[in-house]
């Protein structure tokens, strides 16, 4: 067949995107998948304006492998599609990696169809096809443990579990040799394959509102992926994705991180007669006035919650304004906050309007929802009206936005505060990231060496390995800074700054950073002070140098907790999955798996030897 596309022009409205889409596919792979526009509510909850698509693949090989199946309305589609790929031809295997019945719903009509075909699968899949199907009379399985390996002839099938992402018999399949990772629900978004549209923002949305609860099991997958040289990713909803795959994983980093995507503040409101909505909107206004880098004002009621959601975790800070209702908080709101709870919502920064015409409780219901939330930080004050605005409201509403606004402002060397002593209070014994520059080229890397050693002078010790390139640029300019990390700080940014060397890589290169006035760079988020140092005196230190620093400049930019080197090693550091066998790197927390760790072994993610390792399990 010269255009294996054309067998599914029933499916797609845009024969053009089709046409595309295929030519993104591996030689012996085909799309037999279907698109749903009948389709309004996904999961009866989740709104798709340009449907969903059900994914479904088919390697054509020696021995021939359909890899799920699609929603229970479109069967005798997909059998068609299955059939006209085939040309002829049988299928060996039915792969189930996911037994959501939008990918399963034809395990039986499929047996039916094609009753030589065996079904692979893992031991908790089977139960589940079970519970779906009961016994189906004739059903040969091949059940497959973690890391088996299924030839097909040119192609070798790996199968990698990947556990509460997000049911707990889901796996993920690479085929080695065309390098390609089929992904079950990862990597998916909503919207049907023959509309146009960006995919960030719907995958946002499908992953924070189906898979958002389960972050450290993603990252999990992630860490194992990360083994893998991946071209192309094959998910069961959404777009196949080729080419240069760094945006969507570090996306996807971010979102499992329960880290900050975009700097903003998020206004989620709720108003009974409207004066509650003036309060978010003047916010709003005052945060714009203050060149906050993005504002964001939802009314609750109206707008799309699962988008709601989404916003919440994409930005750094977030408002909620609502009013007392029946001495709880307006139903709206509740439902918010309870899908923000429900998913882990951690790191970030919260403030609350609240409005009672006599008794205002919503401001301590809030607070008592996110009491078991990791690291939110409370703004200073809450802001409570009583009915209607009063000009001591507005000027508190000025000063929230001021206080939301301070990082951002003091990013900005025209208006910073460059001699704020209180940033000394943020230097402990955590993690802080370094930067310097080699002419124009920015460099930074991490340390946990930083102490202040006097008061008057003001003097800071900062020790770097004289084997980092950092060390190097230091001694040439004499200036660095240091940027107290805090503890939203995800793993990857430490693994950025912390496991390349800036001789090879330009760790700035696509960094919205902004300078202090000695020209060096403040990370654009993740910090809650920056120091600017002037070297006074070296020390040689063997396998080190101390460098000995007048500070220039100091601001604080949140107060956010500063990330301490413990905290780091118990809840940012990859750690071993319990019952593991194999060894784990001391420095990133990459475990190789095996019986005996290769003594040229080097970590895949941070460069470190076999040295570095220990063993686990």
């Amino acid at each position: 067949m010269d255009k294996p596309y054309l067998l599914l022009y029933n499916s797609f409205n845009n024969i053009t995107l089709l046409e595309e889409f295929f030519m993104q596919l591996p030689k012996d792979i085909r799309y037999i998948g279907v698109n749903d526009h009948q389709i309004d509510l996904f999961e009866g909850q989740y709104i798709v304006p340009n449907g969903m698509a059900y994914n479904s693949y088919l390697i054509l090989d020696e021995q021939v492998a359909v890899f799920d199946t699609v929603d229970a309305r479109f069967g005798s589609e997909w059998l068609g599609n299955l059939a006209l790929a085939l040309n002829g031809r049988k299928p060996d295997y039915l792969i189930v990696q996911h037994m959501e019945p939008d990918h399963s719903a034809n395990i039986a009509a499929f047996l039916q169809a094609y009753p030589a075909a065996k079904v692979v699968c893992n031991a908790k899949t089977l139960n589940i096809i079970h519970q779906f199907f009961g016994e189906l009379p004739g059903m040969e399985t091949v059940i497959v443990k973690e890391g088996d390996v299924l030839s097909l002839g040119s192609h070798e099938l790996h199968f990698v579990f990947a556990p509460m992402v997000h049911w707990p018999e889901v796996m993920i399949t690479y085929d080695a040799p065309t390098k390609t990772l089929f992904s079950a629900d990862a990597f998916g978004k909503f919207g049907a394959l023959d509309v146009e549209e960006e995919w960030d923002d719907e995958a946002r949305r499908y992953y924070i509102g189906i898979v958002g609860k389960y972050g450290q099991q993603v990252q999990n997958v992630l860490k194992k992926a990360a083994a893998l040289e991946i071209e192309t990713i094959c998910p069961l909803h959404g777009p196949v994705l080729s080419g240069d795959l760094s945006h969507y994983l570090e996306l996807y980093s971010i979102w499992s991180a329960y880290a900050v995507e975009t700097p903003g503040v998020m206004i989620a409101y709720t108003s009974v007669y409207g004066n509650t909505r003036r309060a978010a909107e003047l916010l709003a206004e005052e945060l714009k006035k203050r060149d906050c880098p993005a504002v964001v004002l939802m009314d609750l009621a109206r707008c799309d919650m699962a988008e709601a959601v989404a916003n919440a975790f994409r930005y750094g800070k977030l408002v909620l304004a609502t009013t007392t209702y029946n001495a709880d908080i307006y139903p709206f709101m509740r439902t918010f906050v309870e899908h923000l709870t429900e998913r882990g919502y951690r790191n970030r920064t919260l403030g609350v309007i609240e409005n009672g015409s006599w008794a205002p409780q919503a401001a301590k219901v809030i607070h008592a929802a996110f009491e078991d939330s990791k690291n939110i930080t409370w703004l200073e004050n809450d802001i409570r009206i009583k009915s209607a605005m009063t000009e001591e409201n507005k000027a508190e509403l000025c000063d929230m936005a001021e206080e939301l606004c301070r990082e951002y402002m003091e990013r900005d060397t025209d208006i910073a505060t460059k001699n704020d002593l209180k940033a000394l209070h943020r230097i402990g014994y955590g993690l802080y990231i370094v930067t310097t520059k080699d002419g124009e080229k920015h460099n930074g890397l991490v340390v946990n060496t930083v102490s202040q050693i006097a008061s008057e002078p003001k003097l800071i010790s900062v020790s770097i390995s004289k084997a980092n390139y950092t060390h190097e640029l230091i001694q040439k300019s004499g200036l660095l800074n240091i940027n107290v990390l805090s503890v939203d700080a995800p793993f990857q940014l430490i693994e950025h700054y912390g496991f390349h060397s800036g001789r090879d890589t330009d760790k700035f290169a696509d960094v919205d950073y902004t300078t202090t006035d000695n020209g060096l760079a403040i990370l654009p988020q993740y910090i809650n002070a920056c120091l600017s140092l002037k070297v006074e005196q070296y020390m040689d230190l063997g396998s080190h140098g101390m460098f000995i620093c007048s500070v220039t400049e100091s601001r604080v930019l949140s107060e956010m907790a500063t990330m301490t080197y413990e905290y780091y090693q118990n809840y940012v550091k990859p750690n071993p999955d319990a019952g593991k066998k194999g060894y784990v790197c001391t420095v990133c927390g990459y475990v190789y798996e095996g019986d005996k760790l290769p003594e040229d072994f080097v970590c895949p993610l941070c460069k470190h030897g076999a040295a570095d390792f220990e063993a686990i399990g």
